[in-house]
């Protein structure tokens, strides 16, 4: 057995009852890099009203989309990569691509070069799923279920104060402000990324790497997702959008083909169909996807201007919206922050259950009362604490199935699959409300119907990622798992 391959299985014997100094900076530079994905998603979100009203087009979807798409192309892989080579490597590398896009966009004089700068910007979007397993690697079992629930917090950490910076940035300074710090957040990251966190010493042994079925993956759901979000403006029975449906799923048919024969999958259908690993991917990818899709529905509610006939926006300031938004925020905190310690006393199927039917009723409440600071308050103690459950519960539950050496897979299947569902769900968002929007001078503007058909389509996905729940077979304890070293 090699010393790497001994690291990831012996038994930890130091003390671990507490994090030591070398472990906080370690958590807080995971912390940091996780939460850049949402602050990302935050700030452009916020700007994203700013950003179609200012270059007058009707095509807004791909200013959050593009990053996502791009995402879904490179994380099988960057996962396999990881795995091969280094996840701190990994993270670094794909951390400067975004960079550059970042400097892109934010500088950019139209909005086709802000398009490529956001596209390019989404390399870095599958670092989140690097971090939750580098938890594993770098941290004690103990405090594993715990680190794992703090970067989960990352997104109610950053929903809380967040939508109070993107208030002074873009209420004050305008929506390329966002941009900018983008940009100057994902420098930091990279800085504190290169300081403070030490190389997982997990690796896999064999280093071929299979292109072609990431090809076929990567390419196969690019093309169906790209087809998705243009199906409502080239009509859905079209030759383009009935070609390019055609294209990605003969793709993926030929992925899972080509992965039951080649010798070195890219990534392995035996983790997945392992003691019904595939359960926990979906349940948790469709239900996290329905939560991170409806803040595109809730941001152009609150954000998008009110004009009679035209737009039922709200029309309220950034500030306003993160005034009102911030008890949602503060529960997602709290409760993927406990998560992490409940998961060691409570069955974990359980707890994203319970995560699942809260948001589902606050979708429920949010599709018939929407226009209120009130209903907003409603929607957030309902959605706040079933969002803390669920972001919280996804990486805990991933390390209850498998193996040290397989988690970056792991991840990155469980990543791959929930940005997938949440770019399909977004696009569906989108296609919806199109339907009862209206287009002027060039900006698409949406009706109360758009609004109202969009949280209905989230609440109905997220159900169906609830009910996946009963086909989780149960798993082992979180604090009894193995670790990759303790650090």
């Amino acid at each position: 057995m090699s010393a790497t391959e001994e690291s990831a299985v012996t038994p930890v014997k130091a003390d671990v009852s507490r994090i030591t100094p070398r472990q906080a900076l370690t958590l807080v530079a995971l912390l940091w890099t996780t939460a850049l994905t949402a602050i990302t998603g935050l700030l452009a979100g916020n700007a994203q009203a700013g950003v179609a009203i200012h270059f007058h087009t009707t095509q807004i979807a791909w200013f959050t989309q593009g990053p996502q798409l791009i995402s879904i192309f490179l994380t099988p892989f960057v996962m396999k990569f990881a795995t091969v080579y280094g996840k701190k490597r990994m993270i670094v590398i794909i951390t400067i691509a975004g960079l550059v896009g970042d400097v892109i966009a934010a500088s950019a004089t139209n909005y086709d070069m802000l398009l490529v700068g956001r596209v390019l910007a989404g390399a870095y979007v599958p670092t989140a799923a690097l971090c939750f397993a580098m938890v594993r690697d770098v941290f004690p079992p103990r405090v594993v279920g715990t680190a794992s629930g703090v970067l989960a917090a990352s997104a109610g950490l950053v929903g809380l104060g967040g939508p109070f910076l993107s208030a002074w940035l873009i209420d004050d300074h305008g929506f390329r402000a966002a941009l900018w710090f983008i940009a100057a957040s994902t420098a930091g990251c990279l800085v504190l990324l290169l300081l403070c966190v030490r190389e997982s010493p997990v690796r896999e042994s064999d280093h071929r790497i299979d292109y072609v079925g990431g090809l076929l993956l990567g390419g196969g759901l690019t093309v169906a997702v790209y087809t998705l979000g243009e199906g409502s403006q080239w009509g859905w029975t079209s030759g383009k959008a009935l070609a390019g449906f055609a294209i990605g799923v003969l793709a993926l048919i030929a992925f899972f083909l080509y992965e039951a024969r080649v010798t070195h999958p890219l990534i392995p259908l035996s983790i997945i169909k392992r003691d019904r690993m595939w359960s926990v991917v979906l349940a948790t990818s469709i239900t996290a996807g329905s939560v991170y899709a409806v803040g595109t529905a809730i941001q152009l509610l609150t954000l998008m201007p009110a004009i009679p006939h035209v737009s039922d926006g709200l029309g309220w300031s950034v500030t306003k919206n993160a005034v009102v938004g911030a008890p949602l925020s503060a529960s997602v905190i709290i409760v993927a922050i406990l998560t992490g310690k409940l998961a060691k006393k409570f069955d974990t199927r359980i707890l994203l259950g319970i995560g699942g039917l809260l948001a589902v009723s606050a979708y429920v409440f949010a599709s018939q009362v929407h226009s209120s600071v009130g209903a907003f308050l409603v929607l957030g103690l309902l959605s706040g604490p079933g969002m803390g459950l669920i972001v919280a519960v996804m990486p805990i539950m991933i390390i209850q199935f498998v193996n040290p050496e397989e988690q970056a897979l792991a991840n990155g299947s469980q990543w791959l699959v929930q940005g997938v569902m949440q770019v399909v769900i977004t696009q569906l968002i989108f296609s919806v409300m199109t339907q009862h929007g209206t287009v002027a001078q060039g900006t698409q503007f949406y009706s109360n119907a758009s609004f109202s058909s969009a949280f209905w389509l989230v609440a109905g996905t997220c159900l169906i990622g609830t009910l996946l729940v009963a086909a989780i077979p149960k798993a082992r304890r979180i604090d009894t798992v193995k670790a990759g070293q303790a650090a």
